[in-house]
């Protein structure tokens, strides 16, 4: 679960374990969208009145393509997770690293912060290696199956 009552919350600190679900509707189109889920891991408490901190870590594999050559990839995501949250009255509700409360203040919902983590953890143009050739510029062919014949200027 990754959404939290905030009346749970104030009682106390709640230790987090579990996943983002690969088809979630927190994802936006054009995303790179974990293979099995993004695993978080952490702690959220409060941070003052109608504020709360999370602090913890994520992790994954993104899939994606090679931008060289087009082969599928799969690479492994691991990053530290730092969020606080804050009742639109509070007066830094505005601040750009300020995440809103959900569902009128009654919830803190980790998702939106998970999924901004994941998105500018994974790379944009992966490689399938780093000695990838991709294809050949003039003919097309893939030049990890061998040399390329065409002749090239």
């Amino acid at each position: 679960m990754l959404s939290f009552p905030v009346r749970v919350l104030s009682q106390g600190a709640v230790q987090v374990d579990a996943d983002l679900a690969s088809d979630d509707p927190v994802w936006l189109e054009g995303d790179s969208r974990p293979v099995r889920g993004v695993h978080v891991t952490g702690r959220i408490s409060g941070a003052g009145s109608g504020r709360f901190y999370f602090s913890g870590a994520l992790s994954g594999v993104a899939g994606g393509e090679c931008r060289r050559c087009l082969a599928p990839v799969e690479i492994a995501v691991q990053s530290d997770l730092h969020a606080l949250f804050a009742d639109a009255s509070d007066e830094n509700a505005d601040e750009p690293d300020v995440l809103p409360l959900g569902e009128g203040g009654l919830t803190v919902d980790l998702r939106p912060a998970v999924r901004e983590q994941w998105v500018l953890e994974t790379a944009v143009l992966p490689l399938c290696r780093p000695e990838c050739l991709g294809f050949c510029p003039t003919c097309g062919a893939d030049r990890n199956a061998g040399p390329c014949t065409c002749s090239r200027s």
